[in-house]
């Protein structure tokens, strides 16, 4: 508890009082009783948390970083159900395994080490916890008795918030905020709508196509010259793969000869990195320009 208050001494006060206090201060403030009979149900000693710098979802965060585990001691009740996993220890062969079989627990030398022979439930939820039992299990690290400042409830802008409205599941939150944003981009490229965020990518993608298009129609100008002149020589290249190498000058069979060289050399990378892959064709295959597109609408639901 001191270490508790010296981590969130500087953000919110803690205040200790016995339950008929509480009351007393509850019912003075004029809130239900039946409020504060829900908020102290299942509280074995408690408190009242009071920040003026955090709202309820962040006092809650902050106090679930207080929850930790302790040993069972003699007459603790199960929080829950206690189960002993089946499997290897780090305890060499001694009376140690007895002390297993004399709590329920099934223990046995495996391979120079006490291993648990399956998983057993030792104790029930609400039943009492022996002292050796507790003992046993502290000894296989399991610590079942939660301590920690639990919130029960919240009362802000005299609103009352149950513990379980204030256990968010922020990183999930944070995903679905992610999915919904960039399918919303995508939904909004796709119907064209034009925006501060929107435009570049429009803009980009208009480029592109009307480039494709002024390649396609043979546009000759600055920007689709060098690609025409390139796409020309790869349909020639192509032309005289077909033909016999008597009909073609040494230019030509040059230029072919290191095509089919570079094409040779581009294949044995691919194979040496991705294993085994198909022949690569003897011709040289003409270029096409591929239209970028955004993933369409079915994209936006998954």
């Amino acid at each position: 508890m001191i270490d508790m208050r010296n981590t969130l001494r500087e953000r919110m006060s803690i205040t200790m009082a016995k339950k008929s206090l509480m009351r007393l201060a509850w019912l003075d403030a004029g809130r239900p009783s039946e409020d504060l009979d829900a908020l102290l149900e299942g509280a074995d000693q408690p408190c009242v948390v009071h920040s003026e710098s955090m709202n309820a979802y962040e006092i809650f965060n902050e106090l679930e970083k207080t929850r930790q585990g302790r040993p069972a001691k003699e007459g603790d009740m199960a929080p829950c159900d206690i189960v002993v996993e089946e499997g290897p220890t780090e305890f060499g062969p001694g009376p140690i395994v007895g002390e297993f079989n004399a709590v329920g627990i099934p223990a046995k030398i495996d391979r120079g080490k006490v291993a648990i022979q399956k998983t057993t439930t030792v104790v029930n939820q609400g039943e009492e916890i022996s002292a050796d039992l507790g003992i046993m299990l502290a000894k296989l690290d399991i610590n079942p008795i939660e301590i920690g400042l639990i919130l029960t409830g919240v009362i802000e802008n005299d609103f009352m918030f149950s513990a379980s409205d204030l256990d968010l599941d922020l990183d999930g939150f944070r995903d679905n905020v992610v999915t919904a944003t960039s399918r919303s981009f995508n939904l909004a490229c796709n119907v064209r709508w034009f925006s501060s965020a929107t435009t570049p990518a429009l803009i980009s993608k208009a480029s592109t196509e009307a480039m494709s298009v002024a390649i396609e129609a043979g546009v000759i100008n600055d920007l689709t010259a060098s690609m025409i002149l390139s796409q020309a020589r790869n349909r020639a290249l192509s032309l005289a793969g077909r033909l016999d190498s008597s009909a073609l000058d040494e230019e030509l069979q040059a230029a072919l000869g290191a095509a089919t060289q570079s094409a040779e050399v581009a294949n044995s990378e691919a194979t040496s990195s991705d294993g085994p892959s198909k022949e690569a064709p003897a011709e040289v295959e003409e270029e096409e320009e591929e239209e970028a597109e955004f993933g369409g609408l079915g994209d936006l639901f998954g």
